[in-house]
């Protein structure tokens, strides 16, 4: 209602009091003459005693208290996990029921973000859209296959030097095993599946890499010889090697930018150390959406895989 409709019920309302008081005993018939019973009448009456022409407005309908809203210091929660990681309703419900032992529905979610205006990434934040739909898959049983990929880090501030993280990713539990190097050759390659077939709680029957020089021949034969299969992706397919690619972002949104730089870069004993600690978190504490809300080692355990059950070892 605009103000000019809200002037027109008051001048309205206004002149039913006014013709009742001219018309004393006369109310009923008043009321009659108008259509409105006595009951709304006296309201009426009642709030133009008490505010003047203003208590002749029509008042808001929302109720005054809201006993199943939801609490503040949730609402908190929720726009934290928004403003800092770019949490959706799923990944938020998820994160409040592992974490804060609080049930919130995605729809409920929903509705805050757009209530506090922030329902839309950022446009460095937004999913791009698909030219055609796609199907998520992953191998029945872990060590089936494991992804292996580099991400490229940030040069180091003032010198030419970089620094590479090795990722291997196990295409059934999600188990990720992470090092940092600095060399991108098939040296750090072959230290590093070393690692990761010493630390993955499960034997690895085939790696599949993209066609980086670091995954050459000395590589390829070297799982060769541990009786470990060594597949390539197609040239240019990126998304064929898609759960560690998608595993990176995370890197990049949930950790690096994050992390406090200063004095880490420069020594890399250190640097390995905060990665794993974002290596553990995100095995065995971060629920995964790919899995339902499970942590990687909690989709391990669902899988019932024999004794070793720890990759820490």
């Amino acid at each position: 209602m605009n103000k000019n409709e809200q002037n027109r019920v008051v001048a309205w309302r206004l002149k039913l009091l006014r013709q009742a008081d001219e018309m004393p005993r006369c109310v009923a018939q008043t009321c009659r003459h108008f259509g409105l019973s006595r009951k709304t009448f006296y309201k009426w009456k009642a709030r133009y005693k008490s505010y003047g022409e203003a208590g002749l407005c029509d008042r808001p309908r929302v109720p005054q208290r809201f006993p199943k809203a939801t609490p503040r210091e949730v609402v908190s929660k929720i726009l934290y996990l928004r403003d800092r990681y770019h949490f959706g309703p799923g990944r938020a419900a998820a994160y409040l029921k592992r974490f804060h032992h609080l049930t919130v529905a995605r729809s409920t979610i929903h509705r805050i973000l757009i209530r506090y205006g922030v329902n839309r990434l950022p446009a460095n934040q937004k999913r791009r859209p698909m030219n055609r739909p796609w199907k998520r898959y992953e191998k029945p049983q872990p060590g089936h296959r494991v992804q292996i990929d580099v991400k490229f880090l940030e040069r180091i501030p003032g010198s030419r030097k970089r620094l590479y993280q090795f990722t291997a990713i196990d295409d059934c539990t999600r188990i990720r095993v992470l090092k940092i190097y600095d060399a991108c050759n098939q040296s750090s390659a072959i230290r590093f599946v070393d690692e990761v077939i010493r630390r993955l709680p499960f034997r690895v029957l085939l790696v599949q890499t993209d066609n980086g020089s670091e995954f050459q021949s000395n590589f390829h034969w070297h799982l060769e010889e541990n009786d470990i299969r060594h597949v390539y992706i197609r040239p240019r397919t990126p998304h064929l090697n898609g759960k560690v690619e998608r595993s990176h972002r995370v890197d990049e949104q949930e950790f690096y930018q994050l992390l406090d730089k200063d004095g880490i870069t420069d020594d890399i004993r250190l640097f390995n150390d905060k990665l794993r600690e974002w290596e553990d978190y995100y095995n065995y504490h971060r629920p995964h959406g790919g899995l339902k809300g499970q942590t990687p080692y909690e989709r391990l355990l669902a899988k019932k895989h024999p004794a070793r059950v720890s990759p820490k070892s």
